[in-house]
């Protein structure tokens, strides 16, 4: 396939849709030839009013230093990274649209506004890029086309993209596994608010039970060690102590106290 969809009698459909992209489209040079990227005033804008941000096997490491992970379900174990609590507010995105620069950025959202698709007209991936992104315009600064072909830029993305989704295929396999091990189960975060001796609970989740993972037969362990599961699994784990410093990042975002720490709040 080349590098972007080319023409043919039946121009390819895009069915389905994408976390975070609002007007999802497959990168043409006839749609988008006059197009690029350029540094919005709100670089992450996009991503401000979301909870979690999928994970990738091979970013857990990086992940689990600044954020709660959790799974998607018990069934098919997805890792998450969670980057918001009780509202529809990504509490590492200031009110300038920037992310906070000391901590791992996932690479979803790294590579936004672009991705890469099933084209519905073969088996084959395609380039999709998220036309509502507030970067794309005319006379941009990295033009997606150089010519007839993607510029160095668009393909470096397009490489990124690639790269992302082998990892990916890699996730869905590890989740595959993971859910055969039936160590995964359902959840519930607690927070103690500033003048309580009570801890309450304010967040569910899907998370590694350690009990049940220290109770496997050795066997079974030994299979997640040799499979290079466990590490993960570990880290999230470990990532469990985020809550806390995620809660407290709430509460500093919206100048919270007492009761109003576990309660939605309208967005500053």
């Amino acid at each position: 396939m080349s590098d972007t969809p080319s023409a043919a009698p039946k121009e390819p459909k895009l069915e389905g849709s994408l976390y975070m992209f609002r007007e999802p489209e497959l990168l043409s040079k006839e749609k988008h030839s006059d197009l690029g990227i350029s540094r919005p005033e709100s670089p992450f804008a996009f991503a401000a009013n979301i909870r979690a941000v999928p994970l990738v096997v091979t970013e857990i490491a990086a992940a689990q230093k600044h954020y709660p992970i959790i799974f998607t379900d018990e069934q098919n174990p997805m890792p998450l990274a969670v980057v918001g609590l009780i509202d529809d507010v990504n509490l590492f995105v200031n009110d300038k649209g920037e992310w906070d620069q000391n901590v791992y950025i996932p690479g979803y959202v790294r590579r936004y506004p672009f991705a890469l698709a099933g084209d519905q007209t073969s088996n084959r991936m395609a380039m999709i890029v998220d036309s509502a992104y507030e970067g794309i315009k005319k006379g941009s600064d990295l033009p997606f086309f150089d010519g007839d072909k993607l510029s160095a830029a668009t393909q470096q993305a397009m490489d990124y993209c690639t790269n992302y989704e082998r990892d990916r295929q890699v996730t869905v396999n590890f989740a595959k596994q993971l859910a055969t091990y039936n160590i995964v189960s359902n959840q519930v975060a607690q927070f103690t608010p500033q003048g309580s001796d009570q801890p309450q609970p304010f967040a569910q989740y899907n998370g590694v039970e350690e009990q049940k993972l220290s109770a496997l037969p050795e066997e079974k362990f030994l299979a997640l060690r040799q499979a290079n599961i466990l590490p993960i699994l570990y880290a999230q784990l470990m990532s469990m102590g985020n809550w806390r410093l995620l809660m407290e990042r709430r509460v500093r975002r919206f100048n919270l106290k007492g009761e109003e720490m576990l309660k939605p709040v309208t967005k500053q």
